[in-house]
């Protein structure tokens, strides 16, 4: 599929893909002025015999064109005021996202502060205050005679000549901090550390901020435009002198301007740091009839809070209405300035014709000119020169950029396009999210009502406007599981080309870059890519599988050709893997392409392996390479030591020697690898020496949980020989599921009941009807048939009991199964 002007001039800011073609589109516009002075130089020797003709040409060719030249330059011109105008819009509006996003912020921070405010300040006594008021008052009296500060007791009437000193001294003034207004007798902690270095004896700057903290803790000083009551040395913290200073002292305070002095009836209004700006505050100010009478400042800031994260809200939906509008009317203009230039470039050619034509006519003589005027107009090649501009010129495909709402409390549930996959797989609890498995399960019902298998198959290859996939998107982009209902009333090529959308519009890809050398084997690359998809996160692995079986499916029972398999990749690169900035190099890279190919024509190979990989992973993390912890549980270690005991004794030969008298040392419990009697006495977990198959088959096994994907042959049950000379043969291990299940469906999504942090295998599939396009399925196998048991150690049914024997060798071949991703509710 050849590129177009829609997918090959998009940037990340919209303007600068745009600026590259209206740049060449410009240049044409001037080439169409430079189109016809060749032939006008064949003809200047020739002009003055041949008036008429030149008349003729003037007014048939000339005019016309000329007129068409204009037009051709306002639509062009046009098309770019539009888009330019559309863009400053959106630009506009993320601004005021951003600025709404940061006072909602601020308000939610302002909250939590008013609420741990009151929580510290606000505390009822336990009993009756009747009975303690007159303590209250007593201790307060005696609390006031002295207080401490900088290491130096001070009496009630030392503190007011130093609070007098202080503010006939130091610099007071104002400080302005944003949304919160401005501040009065205010002072920097550098101003405040000077005034106690010089009279108030402080011999270093630590001691001074120690004073300055004791101002705090007692009352006289307080922190504004930032959170705390830190006192430090800084000349860019600024303190306000609270009004109980001045009441000490007698000096007039400063007081807030009277527009707000209406603004609550708590005295600590203007100590309050929470107070709006004035045009905030007289916007909503009616002293006749106050919209929220008796409303208490935390109150107030809890509803202001609501209002900011209400209109934050409105503005990010009113920004992604803007987003689609734009990207809708870019990919119009787009288009319709391919057909223009295109037209342009037809205008061209046709107006050299009529040059020629007319000259042709009317002079034979002028058949050298003729020549090389047609010479002329084979050189311009339409459709050549339009893939020259759009091979050297192209800036970038369609990847939308979405601006997604940033809740405070870190909550998913207000969108679905643009959210990362994982954090959207969470907030559905589900391994893969609900709007894949969703939309793949409706096309797998609805893949029968089409007539014929190419139907079928031009289902992902439509162009479907942007503006009706849009459509879709807004009903269904709320963060919500939707019902297969609600996906009747578009159709199938909008519903295909909507995944194909939010695929795009995911902040990350669902793989990353693989690069396994060009003339590789099949076997190497499925390895490299094995290795490279085992990095990502289960939720981009589950996903990933579920969209190739769906391709994989769809191309198998429709009977695809090689010519359809190649549209189809190049149409899904983009969505799987793309680069993260767009650049020469990277438009023509095949990395996706090939990507692509190989997971259609490995598909089973490779995803098999990663499951398998990792049902070994969860077993190993469950099982022998996690260390032993120590039990916390006495409850029953009486009962536990004696039973151990009667093993012992029942199990042991007579001993060779008497154990010796000395007991255990108190609090130190039996441990496995430190056993205080003779061989014949302890527990058989040194097994005799194994045979070279038993020692290769368990490395083989440690290696293959840590080092690769492929799982090697499970090593022969054997009998191993105790201590005591009894014989004993390991047990078999516990399934982690009811069974290997069998896919009978031919529309079977892997991941769409997988159950996160459940990695066993569930009894049924969930979703399985007949075969829609009326083939036969294939035979109902296991889905990991042929799998080999792997020789890892058994997952107890009892966590406090730990099986030495049976740890050592392989599992039956009955009992292993796989692990396979389901997608059930998510379990806290």
């Amino acid at each position: 599929m050849a590129p177009g002007f829609a997918d090959s001039f998009w940037s990340g800011d919209y303007a600068g893909g745009l600026g590259v073609l209206f740049g060449k589109l410009q240049q044409g516009v001037a080439e169409n002025e430079q189109a016809y002075d060749g032939m006008r130089a064949e003809m200047e020797e020739a002009s003055k015999s041949h008036r008429r003709i030149a008349q003729s040409i003037r007014d048939l060719v000339v005019a016309p064109f000329t007129r068409w030249c204009d037009a051709h330059a306002a639509r062009v011109q046009s098309s770019q005021d539009d888009l330019q105008a559309r863009i400053k819009v959106h630009d506009k509006q993320a601004e005021l996202v951003k600025k709404l996003r940061s006072a909602y912020f601020n308000k939610c921070r302002l909250v939590e502060d008013i609420e741990e405010e009151n929580k510290l300040a606000f505390q009822g006594p336990e009993t009756s205050p009747k009975a303690k008021i007159p303590e209250i008052k007593v201790q307060d009296k005696e609390e006031e005679e002295a207080l401490e500060i900088g290491d130096e007791i001070y009496q009630p009437d030392q503190i007011v000549k130093i609070l007098t000193h202080i503010l006939n001294t130091i610099k007071l003034g104002e400080t302005k901090v944003p949304i919160l207004g401005t501040y009065h007798n205010t002072t920097s902690g550098a101003d405040i550390v000077e005034y106690l270095q010089r009279y108030m004896g402080a011999t270093s700057v630590s001691h001074a901020e120690r004073i300055g903290q004791d101002l705090i803790l007692h009352g006289f000083l307080r922190l504004v435009g930032n959170v705390g009551s830190i006192f430090a040395n800084s000349s860019k913290m600024f303190y306000q002198w609270k009004s109980k200073v001045f009441q000490l002292t007698g000096i007039p305070e400063k007081k807030q301007p009277m527009v707000r002095s209406f603004s609550s009836q708590s005295s600590d209004t203007t100590d309050s740091p929470v107070i709006g700006s004035v045009s905030e505050y007289l916007a909503g100010w009616n002293v006749l009839n106050p919209q929220h009478p008796n409303e208490t400042p935390a109150d107030r800031l809890r509803r202001e809070a609501s209002e900011a994260d209400e209109k934050y809200k409105v503005s990010v939906r009113k920004l992604d209405s803007l987003r689609c509008q734009l990207e809708e009317a870019i990919f119009e203009h787009l288009k319709y300035l391919e057909r223009c230039e295109l037209d342009r470039l037809k205008a061209i050619k046709t107006i050299i014709l009529d040059f020629s034509g007319t000259i042709s006519n009317v002079i034979p003589s002028l058949q050298s000119t003729v020549d090389k005027m047609m010479l002329y107009q084979e050189t311009v090649q339409p459709v050549g020169d339009l893939r020259y501009l759009l091979e050297n010129y192209r800036t970038g495909g369609f990847v939308p950029k979405v601006a997604v709402y940033e809740n405070y409390y870190n909550l998913a549930d207000e969108q679905t396009f643009g959210v990362d996959l994982e954090a959207r797989a969470r907030g559905d609890r589900k391994r893969v999210p609900t709007i894949i498995t969703t939309i793949l399960t409706f096309l797998d019902n609805r893949y029968p009502d089409l007539e014929g298998d190419e139907a079928r198959r031009s289902v992902w290859l439509v162009d479907v406007p942007l503006q009706q996939t849009h459509r879709l998107r807004a009903v269904i982009n709320n963060g919500k599981p939707f019902t297969l209902e609600a996906l009747d009333q578009f159709e199938i090529p909008i519903i295909a080309s909507a995944l194909k959308l939010y695929l795009l519009e995911l902040p990350g890809i669902l793989t990353i870059y693989n690069t396994p050398a060009a003339d590789s084997s099949d076997a190497t690359r499925i390895s490299v890519l094995q290795n490279t998809l085992s990095q990502l996160r289960l939720t981009n692995i589950a996903t990933l599988d579920a969209l190739m079986t769906h391709f994989t499916r769809l191309v198998e029972l429709t009977s695809a050709d090689e010519a359809y398999v190649t549209a189809l990749a190049t149409t899904l690169t983009p969505c799987i893997l793309r680069p993260k900035t767009e650049t020469s190099m990277t438009m023509e890279e095949r990395f996706s392409y090939r990507l692509i190919r190989d997971l259609f024509a490995h598909k089973e190979a490779i995803f098999s392996e990663l499951k398998r990989a990792s049902s070994l992973t969860h077993s190993g993390s469950v099982t022998a390479p996690r260390p032993r912890a120590i039990s916390s549980d006495e409850s029953n270690r009486k009962a536990n030591m004696e039973a151990r005991s009667r093993a012992i004794i029942a199990a042991g030969a007579p001993r060779s020697r008497a154990t010796s008298p000395q007991p255990n040392p108190a609090g130190r419990g039996h441990r496995r690898d430190r056993s205080s009697g003779g061989p014949e006495t302890r527990f058989p977990i040194a097994s005799p020496p194994m045979s070279e198959h038993t020692r290769q088959g368990r490395s083989a096994t440690t290696s293959t949980i840590t080092h690769t994907l492929e799982v090697p042959d499970t090593p022969p049950l054997k009998t191993v020989e105790l201590a005591n000379g009894a014989t004993a043969t390991p047990p078999k291990s516990v399934s982690n599921g009811s069974g290997e299940r069998s896919i009978t469906s031919a529309t079977y999504i892997p991941g769409m009941d997988d159950e996160i942090g459940h990695p066993a295998v569930t009894e049924d599939v969930g979703v399985e009807k007949k075969n829609s396009l009326g083939r036969s399925g294939a035979p109902p196998t296991s889905r990991f048939a042929g799998r080999k048991p792997v020789g890892i150690s058994r997952v107890s049914q009892d966590t406090t009991k730990r099986d030495s024997v049976g740890s050592l060798h392989g599992s039956d071949d009955s009992t292993r199964v796989g692990v396979s991703l389901t997608d059930k509710p998510m379990i806290d």
